[in-house]
């Protein structure tokens, strides 16, 4: 049984502990696997699996399927499949808009992603029939493998004429339009309800986080946006992927939005991660550069703690909203009241993946040259959690 301790940084003399039981915590979860022909139907997990190297964009998110034995690399504009090996199984390609985040709904054993048309002013959430991804190029729209359910809400915001003037000034940080600087979603995770305290027994639902332009010359932009969402009914609304004529079948309301006052960040949350050990969530974004903030890299809200409803600062007209707390650990700036890590380097801002144990995979990015060709390198390293600063993560020892 997971332990729900509703604490990050407590976790490291657990982790400690559980290195030291190896033998019982593989029996554990042999328990509750069935078997599959990976390394993870015993228990055992790969230090590192190799996503591949691609001629395409960075990778930008990564999500797992323990009990099958899968991998699953989001690359900008492809998503890539394989085994806990690191060999390819099948790919997906095709996309020309940008594909963000993924994560694994263990429920209908999907993974659903950010999927992004800004010129279009479209974004959906994508939703892969992973276990129909069998060869490698299959395309994105002809092979019926992907699904979409477009967000109103995101649409709403990205496209707000926040002067007035009537014009929709497009994709760029330098306007006053787009509401709390909405530049799309990126960040997504499945997880409870904020503020439920049920751990193993809440129900799950998809947390999708916006992007946000970074922009230092206004002050309605200091909050990261999360839309909370009921998925179990969302097949009514699902379309296939048809790029020349995007649909707008999608919920007409979320089931929740909320706010997070962290400081400006460059495009929001590029990772967001539920974790199911602490009970906790963590959002991993590419530094902001406005003065007055100390603008962390890694962040964690207070899986603990309910929402309140309250001032969502800095905006044109006061405005209220449901506004989640910041955990209490890490790094403390007290002019601005935020908590955070500076995380130097790559940790999560590519794609972050929690295994509900204190263990993490973290993406690693990078690039080779093939042939005169560059090509994005992606791979996920096992990692452990300290809640250490600057960097909370470290890399973890033999395989457990």
């Amino acid at each position: 049984m997971r332990t729900h301790t509703g604490h990050l940084g407590g976790l490291l003399a657990t982790i400690v502990a559980a290195f030291a039981c190896t033998a019982v915590v593989a029996t554990a979860s042999t328990a509750l696997a069935e078997p599959a022909p990976a390394p993870a139907a015993h228990g055992r997990l790969p230090l590192s699996v190799d996503g591949g190297a691609w001629q395409s964009g960075h990778v930008q998110g990564m999500a797992i399927d323990r009990r099958k034995g899968f991998m699953y690399f989001s690359m900008t504009n492809l998503l890539v499949k394989t085994d806990l090996r690191g060999n390819p199984v099948g790919s997906v390609t095709g996309f020309t808009g940008h594909l963000g985040d993924l994560d694994f709904n263990e429920k209908d054993g999907r993974v659903y992603g950010s999927l992004e048309y800004k010129e279009a002013k479209s974004f959906y959430i994508a939703i892969l029939d992973v276990d129909r991804i069998t060869r490698m190029n299959m395309d994105a729209q002809s092979t019926g493998v992907v699904s979409t359910v477009y967000l109103k809400e995101v649409v709403k915001d990205f496209t707000a004429d926040m002067n007035g003037d009537g014009v929709f000034d497009g994709d760029t940080g330098a306007t006053p339009d787009h509401r709390y600087g909405c530049s799309g979603i990126d960040g997504v995770a499945f997880g409870p309800a904020f503020g439920d305290r049920r751990g193993e027994r809440a129900e799950r639902k998809l947390t999708v986080a916006y992007g946000v332009y970074s922009n230092a010359g206004r002050t309605d932009n200091d909050h990261q946006v999360l839309l909370q969402y009921d998925v179990a009914r969302w097949r009514k609304y699902e379309r296939p992927l048809t790029e020349s004529a995007p649909h707008t079948s999608g919920p007409a309301h979320v089931d929740g939005k909320f706010f997070v006052y962290t400081g400006n960040t460059n495009f929001g949350v590029q990772n967001l991660e539920y974790d199911g050990y602490s009970g906790n969530w963590l959002m991993a974004v590419y530094k902001g550069a406005k003065p007055g903030f100390p603008n962390y890299s890694v962040f964690a809200l207070d899986g603990a703690r309910k929402p309140v409803r309250g001032p969502v600062r800095g905006q044109q007209r006061p405005e209220r909203g449901l506004l989640l707390p910041l955990l209490r650990e890490g790094a403390h700036d007290t002019a601005t009241g935020t908590y955070g890590w500076p995380a130097p380097g790559q940790y999560g801002q590519y794609g972050l993946v929690s295994l509900d144990d204190g263990r993490f995979y973290v993406a690693k990015s990078g690039t080779v040259q093939d042939g005169g060709v560059t090509k994005q390198t992606a791979s996920a390293v096992l990692n452990t959690w300290t809640g250490l600063t600057p960097s909370p993560f470290t890399p973890a020892g033999p395989a457990a």
